[in-house]
């Protein structure tokens, strides 16, 4: 296929391609799906080898947001069944991030759900990066807090805050249509007022809230100019008591494509599988491997994701190896002039609730429980086949012992 041969190329150059080009490669039909699987994974190791970069969430404060982005759990008025709870103290944090660390992870996110930090808020998670970085000195950390404020990153990155995470999500003439409490103009300032302080940015998407092909290529070329050092792809993972409970949009094909485009566009960044992959990838995730050179480990923020040691075994039965903690994830070219030194990487989606993953298997958990299902089948339109099923909230703080529901 000439569109891929062309694709191929300039991402081995570093050539931005073509809109149209963008938009090919998501209409590409199921029997050409291995086809671009492997051309973007020959860039994919072009980059990147055959490493995959772990990334461990940490949830500090879980639901109680003031914001009503439609696809989120911890949005205002969400009835969501999912835990929610206030700051976690600094040494409840790193006790959790030490989980993650002893299952290999090299980066540590650290979220908060609301609109963005209190300076006191900012103190806080001060705090947390001085408890965890003293008992792992070496693990990279990655705040992701919401908006910001002036001043606001210089002291993160003062802190030992190695990276900020602020999601796009979705692009700039659908935002209004998933949020009405802040603009895409907000998020867009956050990532830049990281980049200007020194942080490492890492700026993403959420695929399948029934955006068209246009909005995913608007965001995605948005994210490329934008220039973060990683782009977490997420998938809508549809809650019961949310406004997008219904939006089951992607097949497992299609996220494929998505992520494959992404690779193209961005063909040396650091793109992160990220939250939704069980829900929305099911068993094609090794596939995804081909295309993503990073996952974080174990759950989601308010949901359970794929056990840890799952996980491990994904990547080694796929022939991918796990990203040592002395390697660099960028390429030279872009680790030379990464903000921090950090050498980029992945990190949860936004602090206003958007979920990542969060504790892996070691991590303590109790009390799982299935969120209310709507039922299965396919509607009139032929989109694909309701999976609520495969929902489940979490019910208590990972390595915390904050009770469900406090």
């Amino acid at each position: 296929m000439d569109l891929l041969k062309t694709l191929v190329d300039k991402g081995l150059r570093r050539e931005l391609p073509t809109r149209d080009e963008a938009l090919a490669v998501l209409s590409t039909s199921d029997d050409d799906l291995l086809d671009v699987v492997a051309a973007a994974g020959k860039v994919r190791r072009k980059w990147f080898g055959r490493r995959v970069k772990l990334n461990y969430l940490v949830n500090l404060k879980s639901g109680l947001c003031p914001e009503d982005c439609s696809y989120c759990s911890q949005r205002l008025g969400s009835k969501a069944e999912i835990l929610k709870y206030t700051w976690l103290k600094p040494e409840q944090a790193a006790a959790a991030a030490g989980a993650g660390v002893a299952g290999g992870a090299k980066r540590v996110c650290l979220v908060a759900s609301g609109r963005g930090p209190t300076d006191r808020d900012v103190d806080r998670v001060s705090q947390t990066i001085s408890a965890i970085k003293e008992q792992h000195a070496d693990v990279e950390v990655c705040a992701c807090l919401g908006l910001l404020s002036d001043g606001q990153a210089a002291r993160l990155r003062d802190a030992g805050a190695d990276a900020y995470n602020h999601n796009l999500n979705t692009s700039e003439a659908t935002y209004g249509d998933i949020c009405t409490t802040h603009e895409y103009a907000d998020r867009v300032s956050t990532v830049q007022q990281a980049q200007a302080a020194g942080l490492s940015a890492c700026s993403g998407l959420i695929a399948g809230m029934g955006e068209s092909d246009e909005d995913l290529v608007d965001v995605v070329f948005a994210l490329r100019e934008l220039d973060p050092d990683s782009v977490p792809v997420n998938f809508l993972i549809p809650f019961e008591g949310t406004p997008l409970a219904a939006e089951w949009n992607l097949t497992p094909q299609r996220a494929l494509r998505i992520l494959a485009m992404v690779r193209f566009v961005c063909p040396d960044v650091e793109v992160r599988l990220a939250g939704g992959r069980e829900v929305q990838l099911r068993s094609m995730q090794p596939l995804a491997l081909h295309l993503a050179n990073s996952i974080f480990l174990g759950d989601y923020l308010t949901s359970e994701g794929q056990a840890g040691q799952a996980d491990l075994d994904m990547i080694a039965d796929a022939g991918f190896e796990v990203e040592g903690a002395g390697e660099t994830t960028l390429p030279t070219h872009r680790a030379d002039v990464a903000a921090g030194g950090c050498g980029g990487g992945a990190c949860g989606p936004c602090g206003d609730g958007g979920d990542g993953a969060a504790a892996a298997e070691a991590a303590e958990e109790a009390g799982v429980v299935e969120a209310p299902g709507a039922e299965a089948g396919e509607s009139a339109s032929g989109t694909p086949r309701q999976r609520s099923e495969l929902v489940t909230v979490r019910r208590r703080g990972a390595g915390t012992e904050v009770p469900p529901n406090a």
